[in-house]
């Protein structure tokens, strides 16, 4: 069988006297339908597995929420707080705070002791006012701390006479902390240097015995003001000039049970 013949068409167009009378056939073929460029997608709209959402951690702080009250309860029995309850939870600290400090002499305070219910409960500590009304169970008028309200017993948080100490009067309450004394016959029988080293001895016991005093009078203000409870301070006891204060009197006596408490020492301590 006879090649078929080829013809070429001379290249009419071109300019160039050397260039061939005729123009090669392209031997890469042409797609029909070029494909469409493709922009790369933004940074922003790329969402892999490691990018992580405001939603993700508020779903994470809301599982430590839950599981943080779920502790609280088992362990305390009733606070998902860990019996800590912030300011803004305290609608009768709110009002206190917007009020101001609220300063009464002994006869107002005596209002105050939680037979009127139209008015918070208060007591005082050391000249310190405190509402305890979150305690009506306790400081009410059937609770077992009763007598604390509308007034100021320091005295009687110090010793635990809650029959005669109801009184701020501190004065000689000391004398529980200080080891029993010497009789006054046993004193006069001691030589110059005996009573010498006895009287430096009782001094010294009368100063510890005082911070002992401060540190029982701050543990109960450290209880009132730690805001467990819900208690907290609302202002002063007044005994200034115009307060008809008179006066704490004369040095009240050591209850029984503060004289039954007092450690003891012996003459061999003494010598």
């Amino acid at each position: 069988m006879s090649q078929p013949t080829i013809r070429y068409r001379p290249n009419a167009t071109s300019s160039d006297p050397l260039a061939p009378p005729f123009s090669a056939p392209s031997t890469s073929p042409k797609p029909a339908n070029p494909p469409e460029s493709r922009s790369l997608p933004a940074d922003d709209d790329v969402e892999g597995p490691n990018r992580i959402s405001l939603l993700d951690i508020l779903r994470v702080l809301a599982g430590l929420f839950l599981l943080n009250s779920t502790l609280s309860y088992f362990i305390t029995g009733d606070s998902i707080t860990w019996s800590y309850r912030p300011p803004f939870t305290h609608p009768a600290r709110i009002r206190a705070w917007l009020r101001g400090p609220l300063n009464l002499t002994d006869a107002q305070l005596a209002l105050y002791n939680g037979t009127d219910p139209a008015l918070p409960i208060l007591l005082a500590l050391n000249g310190t006012i405190y509402d305890v009304s979150t305690s009506p169970h306790l400081y009410g008028p059937a609770g077992p701390y009763y007598f604390f309200s509308g007034r100021e017993a320091t005295r009687a948080f110090v010793t635990g006479c809650f029959d005669s100490d109801l009184t701020g009067d501190l004065r000689g309450v000391e004398e529980m902390f200080v080891p029993t004394d010497l009789t006054k016959v046993d004193v006069e029988g001691l030589g110059r240097k005996e009573r010498r080293a006895w009287k430096v001895r009782r001094e010294r016991e009368v100063r510890r015995a005082r911070r002992r005093v401060r540190e029982v009078v701050s543990g109960w203000e450290r209880m009132f003001e730690g805001g467990e409870k819900g208690y907290f301070r609302v202002g002063r006891v007044e005994r200034g000039v115009g307060s008809e204060w008179e006066g704490w009197g004369e040095v009240r006596e050591l209850c029984e049970k503060a004289k039954e408490g007092r450690p003891g020492r012996t003459a061999e301590e003494v010598a």
